[in-house]
């Protein structure tokens, strides 16, 4: 069963990649009506946009995302012996690579893994899980995020994360064009205003359209990363005990909204300007988390 849902992930990749790239193309066609008065000219730059943004974010996925959560890497055992036995043992029982390990400045207990697959991937923890939790704690949560590796989420993660991202500009690009006088003439025609008017709710429902399938594919892969992780540590009460204190903890103070849905738990515990409803959570309710956990 786990073997399956691996393998799953694997093919959602290209599923999420087509979507992502028709709603890119999408906005680009509407960006072009808007602009340049050629919604062909709007779809090609938004092509070349798109694939070269998710180029960049799949070849340089670690240090991007590290920069964007400012986490800095250690590289060596000596700086935080616990930390790095901890990744390395669960590496080994995933029986992945070692991951780069990373710790993030600031106070709320979190982490997430990143990468494009078990051979370039990266686990980062905040120094405030690093406080709270005892090593029991720790390997629950490493678990989880080697789990990810293991399953290929990160992959999915990065190519949501970068064609999001893509959007944004597009869609930045074609605002910019409304304030400075793109798309208005005096002699449009009636069909012409309503190209228009859909373009326009195109561009506007575009971020929020990359948004939701964003934090739906975060909210499905939780919980088989928490199944994923007791199977490494053979314990789930400690990961149930670190979920816990996690859901405890205060919002984080600089993590990079465009990467909410990596962390294990959303780490602005649902303040951040998205959270409007369930529909909007990068993550499952942790009572439900838990109480999945407390079943095996």
């Amino acid at each position: 069963m786990l073997y399956e849902q691996i393998a799953k992930n694997k093919r959602k990749t290209i599923y999420v990649l087509v979507g992502f790239m028709l709603l890119v193309l999408l906005v680009g066609a509407a960006v072009g009506v808007l602009f340049f008065r050629n919604a062909s000219l709007g779809v090609v730059i938004a092509a070349v946009v798109g694939i070269i943004y998710t180029f960049v974010m799949i070849s340089q996925s670690i240090d991007i995302v590290m920069m964007m959560n400012h986490g800095h890497e250690i590289t060596n055992e000596q700086q935080d012996p616990e930390l790095w036995h901890i990744v390395s043992d669960m590496a080994l029982v995933a029986r992945i690579p070692m991951p780069r390990v990373f710790i993030i400045d600031d106070d709320s207990p979190n982490a997430f893994a990143t990468g494009n697959s078990p051979k370039d991937s990266a686990v980062a923890v905040t120094t405030g899980l690093l406080t709270i939790l005892n090593r029991e704690e720790l390997e629950g949560v490493i678990g989880h995020e080697v789990s990810h590796i293991r399953n290929y989420d990160i992959r999915v993660s990065t190519i949501g994360l970068a064609l999001s991202a893509a959007v944004s500009i597009i869609v930045d690009f074609g605002m910019h064009s409304l304030w400075f006088g793109g798309g208005r003439r005096d002699d449009e025609k009636e069909t012409n205003v309503l190209e228009i008017i859909a373009s326009v709710l195109i561009i506007i429902l575009g971020p929020l359209a990359a948004s939701i399938a964003q934090m739906a594919l975060s909210r499905n892969r939780e919980y088989l990363a928490d199944a994923s992780g007791v199977e490494l540590t053979r314990n789930p009460q400690g990961l149930i005990s670190a979920l816990r204190k996690i859901a405890g903890g205060e919002p984080m103070h600089d993590a990079n909204p465009n990467s909410a849905g990596l962390y294990i738990e959303d780490p602005f515990h649902g303040n951040h300007k998205f959270s409007f409803s369930r529909l909007f959570d990068t993550h499952p309710p942790i009572e439900d988390r838990i109480a999945r956990l407390e079943k095996m």
